[in-house]
């Protein structure tokens, strides 16, 4: 038996609102045989006269009479049928979204390496859309036309099995049509797939671009990438809607051949007086009211078929391995060991692509320890392993002497405030936006901690304040503004370990005074890593940790580095030499 719950990624609940609304529907239908009842009564009643018999007006009102209950009972039928049908499935849509989008969180970064943005945005959006779709206007439709279908035609039956099968001898032969063009919908729903998400991924490369493309003259005939892309997927969805419209339609010609055979038949057996006139009339009318929906349905199929191709593009996601680990284990103690690690981000493939190699290194609790070195030698990186962003492939991070692999990477979180150089603002208020690192604060919570990070006085320069919309990510804003609002989350969470990563880079002076400022207040009494590139900033440091190709060169505070004359005094020498620079 074909599991529907296992092929459309269904929940339980989901499945048994599936049911109900099949049932729904089929009940739709069945109660529409009223109003046909009573028409065929009527017509009879009407040609009583043609074979000299009177009306009996009598009957005629009890027939409008049960007309008018048959009206009601359709309006009953038919607005259960959309509660079960419609607006179930539109609820079963946003748990899938839901449901996807909580896996998307929890998956590893390492994942996000192989996947673009837009074939997740097409996860989320369009292969649920399609979901949604099937659930509402096909599955429940279909079954239930084939379940009335199969119910009216053995009813026919028993008035007359002649005309039952010239009824329904085509429906078999169309829908054969349909299920043998499967293969070939399959294929090329697949090919129109993939070239959706090129031109998804050229249009978004296009509007990220979009500064150097108009600097360097790309615009236009130019960026033929784009151009490409679009034609492709219009090539593809025209063969698509030509291959699959041409066996719909072929599967409707075989369908309606049903009405002439019905007519053919039943006049030859009104002529050989085998059938009696009212009873050729219903079947007349049945052809005509059962044909209508299947026709309907037999457009709506291969969308059946492409949504095969979106659940298993939805599987494979739901499929990706999350990060886990136990979430009760408590950590007392903050400070952070590396030992023996070794990374790399595609590691997997090839062991020379490791950015981290065999680094054993402490991190003291409750001190400033930095992170420097030269571009590329891991700095940014043992940031994203203590906050397990990825796993380690050798070795193991300890905080307080728990490797983080055991711990949930959410509970992790809870340790951890992040300040980044690329700060992520959402389109939303500037309150809800600080408001994000601690969903349990208070608006004066949230109003210190925007005052400690030095925000205060352009917040209240907004047009409106505190509430005032920020675009997408943060458009309206300066980067030091940007940067502030940042800091003013990590104060709000209060969190006990502090990354800060290039924090004060590419800033002004004047907005570098102030973060600073942000920042002396933020790691008050936490256990901080900071990496930067402009050693004078971190002189102060309790330690400052070396590191030169991903392995440790040298670890001490400021001073004991200088006397080493080792890597960081070469560094440190050249920054200084650079400052006197000018054009």
């Amino acid at each position: 038996m074909y599991n529907w719950k296992e092929s459309l990624m269904l929940t339980d609940k989901g499945y048994k609102d599936l049911k109900k609304a099949v049932a729904a529907c089929t009940i739709t239908n069945l109660s529409l045989m009223f109003p046909f009842a009573v028409t065929i009564q009527v017509f009879a009643e009407l040609l009583k006269p043609m074979m000299d018999q009177e009306i009996s007006w009598t009957r005629m009102w009890f027939l409008f009479g049960c007309g008018l209950v048959s009206a009601v009972l359709v309006f009953l039928a038919s607005k259960n049928d959309y509660k079960k049908t419609y607006v179930t499935s539109y609820l079963e849509a946003e748990n899938s979204r839901i449901s996807v989008a909580e896996r998307i969180r929890k998956l590893p970064m390492s994942f996000f390496n192989s996947k673009d943005l837009s074939e997740l945005t097409t996860n989320i959006m369009a292969d649920c859309s399609t979901t949604e779709h099937v659930l509402s206007h096909i599955i429940p439709q279909l079954s239930a036309n084939a379940i009335s279908i199969t119910i009216i035609c053995v009813m026919m039956a028993l008035f007359d099995w002649r005309m039952a099968l010239s009824v329904f001898i085509t429906v078999p032969a169309a829908l054969l049509v349909i299920l043998c063009s499967k293969k070939i919908q399959a294929r090329l729903s697949e090919k129109q797939v993939e070239a959706k998400l090129k031109a998804s991924d050229q249009v978004q490369e296009y509007l990220e671009g979009i500064k150097v493309i108009k600097a360097c003259g790309l615009d236009g005939s130019k960026f033929s990438a784009l151009d490409d892309a679009l034609r492709l997927m219009k090539k593809m969805a025209i063969k698509m809607e030509f291959v699959t419209g041409t066996f719909v339609t072929g599967a409707q010609m075989i369908l309606q051949a049903g009405v002439g055979l019905t007519v053919f038949v039943g006049t030859y057996l009104l002529t050989g007086g085998r059938i009696e006139l009212i009873p050729m009339l219903m079947f007349f009318v049945i052809v005509v009211r059962i044909y209508g929906p299947v026709l309907v349905e037999f457009t709506l199929l291969p969308e059946l078929f492409y949504h095969r191709i979106a659940t298993k593009r939805m599987r494979t996601l739901m499929d990706v391995p999350v990060m886990d680990g136990e979430g009760v284990k408590p950590l007392k103690h903050w400070n952070i060991d590396f030992e023996n690690v070794s990374f790399g981000y595609n590691m997997e493939k090839s062991r020379k692509d490791r950015v981290i190699k065999n680094l054993s290194v402490s991190i003291p609790s409750d001190a400033i320890t930095a992170l420097v070195g030269p571009s590329g030698c891991g700095k940014s990186t043992i940031s994203r392993l203590i906050a397990r962003f990825w796993d380690v492939n050798e070795g193991s991070v300890k905080i307080g002497g728990i490797d983080v692999k055991t711990l949930d990477p959410e509970h992790l979180m809870s340790y951890m405030s992040f300040v980044f150089q690329d700060v992520v603002l959402f389109n939303d208020t500037v309150y809800n936006n600080i408001r994000i690192g601690n969903m349990e604060a208070t608006e004066k919570q949230v109003m210190e901690a925007a005052k400690a990070a030095c925000c205060d006085g352009f917040i209240s320069a907004l047009p409106q304040g505190y509430e005032t919309m920020l675009g997408e990510n943060g458009s309206t804003l300066s980067g030091g503004e940007r940067q502030r609002i940042s800091i003013a989350r990590a104060l709000l969470k209060n969190a006990p370990i502090v990354l800060l990563d290039e924090a004060t880079a590419s800033l002004d002076p004047e907005n570098e005074a102030l973060i600073q400022q942000a920042i002396s207040r933020l790691i008050e009494g936490k256990t901080v890593i900071v990496i930067a590139h402009r050693l004078r900033t971190i002189s102060g440091a309790d330690k400052i940790i070396v590191l030169d190709e991903g392995r440790l060169a040298e670890e001490g505070t400021h001073e004991e580095l200088m006397n080493n004359k080792g890597l960081y005094e070469r560094l440190y020498r050249i920054q200084q030499e650079s400052l006197g620079w000018s054009v």
